[in-house]
């Protein structure tokens, strides 16, 4: 009898009991914005951006609205404008563009390896002259960390600023060192699919004082900015609060109580994800047709998702799996697709970033096939996943794909 999933790729665990509690105890007493707070009490907000600076080990942290709105609020506060250049992945989703976008700048896109992350060499290249761009937006795609080590080596030789995206790699690491912490600031994003799920919602983090304080007031912080445990000295803000715009978009109370019990256990919700990332993997591995991502020893990854490649088949015969897989249960998501569908698209899908055609990022789009590992699977789930998934690849290659 053929096998078919029925389990939801979009149904997560519930809230955490005790985040439940304590936002019902935020709405009973009404007191959602982060600012408005009773005597002698700290708001979620501000707890939450401590505790989030001490996950992270980072100096400062501020909580806003979205993910996207993090990676903005980071390019404003480093001097990104009209008209500036910003190197950033060819392989992203739009929120990473239309950050650069929403500021006046113009992206600059880096091809993408078979790994599925930036390519070094091609960084290099576009790095190189006086007139090249000075920021890179380094977006860590659905996972998946480049040799840290060597970008920061061509970014620091170039004079290049380094914003991190680790939207995707809450709690991952590159050689020890926290996925976030290599750059002058970082975004996460707390959106339901993500490592914490707060609906939506973003963290960013920073060790520059002057960078978090425009930050800080960015974000819509008035001058109550004292109320912010993880935000830098007073001195910082007011070398910069008559010259920085208010552009609100605050996190509030009710998401903040919902995050905090999710990040202290985050250690061992990332254990979990990966626990599920390699019994597929292991179902995967050897089968015709179907390139698995290397994963360096370097990387300690966090993967809620999981990424393999059908590399130079033909298009019809990739949508065929897709459909074979749906039909069986199991929702792939392509992101060769000429038209944008659902959260996927391509960087020539972005039309107010005008691009180059990048062959080689060409050639990993039209193969690359995705799907999420919700924790709501067991692993016998992401076994039969496995299974299904080599079955019809197996099916078609043998076909003739």
């Amino acid at each position: 009898m053929t096998e078919r999933f029925t389990g939801s790729f979009t149904q997560q665990e519930p809230i955490p009991e005790d985040g439940i509690a304590a936002a019902m105890e935020v709405l009973r007493h009404g007191r959602l914005h982060r600012y408005n707070v009773a005597e002698g009490e700290t708001s979620h907000t501000a707890l939450l951006e401590q505790e989030f600076a001490a996950l992270m080990g980072s100096k400062y942290a501020l909580a806003v609205a979205s993910g996207g709105y993090a990676i903005a609020t980071a390019l404003r506060a480093i001097g990104v404008g009209p008209g500036d250049q910003v190197l950033t992945n060819a392989f992203t989703l739009a929120p990473v563009p239309g950050a650069i976008a929403s500021v006046g700048g113009a992206p600059v896109f880096v091809e993408v390896t078979e790994a599925l992350t930036i390519d070094l060499d091609d960084l290099a290249a576009k790095v190189a002259g006086p007139d090249a761009p000075k920021v890179l937006l380094l977006s860590h795609m659905r996972g998946h960390i480049c040799d840290m080590d060597r970008l920061m080596e061509i970014t620091d030789a170039a004079g290049v600023t380094v914003i991190e995206d680790c939207a995707h790699t809450m709690g991952a690491r590159w050689n020890g060192t926290l996925s976030g912490r290599h750059g002058a600031m970082a975004a996460y994003s707390t959106q339901t699919y993500k490592h914490a799920n707060s609906g939506e919602g973003g963290l960013l983090i920073s060790d520059d004082p002057d960078l978090m304080a425009r930050a800080i007031v960015l974000s819509g912080s008035y001058m109550l900015y004292e109320r912010h445990l993880a935000g830098p000295p007073p001195e910082a803000f007011e070398r910069i609060k008559y010259l920085t715009p208010n552009i609100s978009g605050r996190m509030d109370n009710l998401r903040a109580a919902i995050l905090r019990p999710q990040l202290a256990k985050l250690d061992e919700q990332c254990g979990a994800w990966n626990a599920r990332y390699r019994v597929v993997e292991e179902g995967l591995r050897n089968t015709p047709g179907l390139t698995l991502i290397n994963r360096p020893e370097a990387e300690a990854y966090v993967m809620s998702s999981f990424q393999f490649l059908l590399l130079d088949w033909a298009e019809a015969d990739v949508q065929q799996v897709v459909q074979k897989c749906a039909n069986r249960g199991v929702e792939l998501k392509w992101f060769g697709g000429a038209e944008p569908t659902g959260f996927t698209s391509r960087y020539d899908s972005w039309r107010y970033a005008q691009s180059p055609k990048l062959p080689q990022t060409d050639r990993v789009l039209k193969a690359v096939l995705d799907l999420r590992l919700p924790l709501t699977f067991s692993l016998e789930d992401c076994a039969m996943i496995g299974r299904i998934i080599r079955d019809e690849v197996s099916t078609r290659f043998q076909s003739g794909a």
